[in-house]
């Protein structure tokens, strides 16, 4: 069903419930993997996908359809993940650097991660980016998003999105350099 199907079916009543299940069905998985390449451990991917399907049940009524629904999605998404991130770095007061740190040190004790040896030192470097930049080069590298999409989602200019993809594609190599 396109975007326009699900939120006709979503509007009609008795059918909310069902619409809202296709959509879960449709983009549940990709942004599952959105989220669990930002927060790295499966079970945080999890309550924070959760929080993230709550919260579009409870707007998609007032969806104004100015952008595409897997957009707004990925941006309710990010936005939780960021939120959790946020939390997770002050509730135990300690740097970015530990933080990710703590991520790759996940990652590699992670029985659901199979990559392999590449694919790992790979996870590791991205882990130890800043936020903004982990977020745009998931973004762009792995989910294939445009700049325009991405700049939609988290309300960033295209051209400082570019510089962030540059800067964060710089750090990976340079660590895969040194890692590899």
């Amino acid at each position: 069903m396109s975007d326009a199907e699900l939120l006709a079916l979503f509007k009609e009543e008795g059918n909310a419930r069902y619409a809202f299940d296709q959509i879960v069905r449709t983009y549940g998985e990709r942004l599952y993997w959105h989220i669990r390449k930002m927060v790295i451990s499966h079970d945080d991917a999890n309550d924070i996908l959760q929080n993230c399907l709550v919260k579009a049940w409870n707007g998609l009524p007032g969806f104004r359809e100015e952008s595409k629904l897997y957009t707004w999605l990925y941006r309710i998404a990010t936005n939780e993940v960021i939120t959790f991130l946020k939390k997770h770095r002050n509730h135990r007061f300690q740097s970015l650097t530990k933080v990710s740190q703590q991520l790759s040190e996940t990652l590699a004790s992670d029985p659901l991660f199979n990559g392999d040896a590449i694919q790992l030192t790979l996870q590791k470097a991205i882990a130890t980016l800043p936020n903004k930049q982990r977020q745009v080069f998931n973004m762009r590298y792995f989910d294939g998003l445009k700049y325009d999409e991405i700049s939609a989602i988290l309300g960033t200019s295209v051209g400082a999105l570019k510089a962030s993809y540059h800067h964060a594609v710089e750090k990976i190599e340079e660590y895969m350099k040194q890692h590899g």
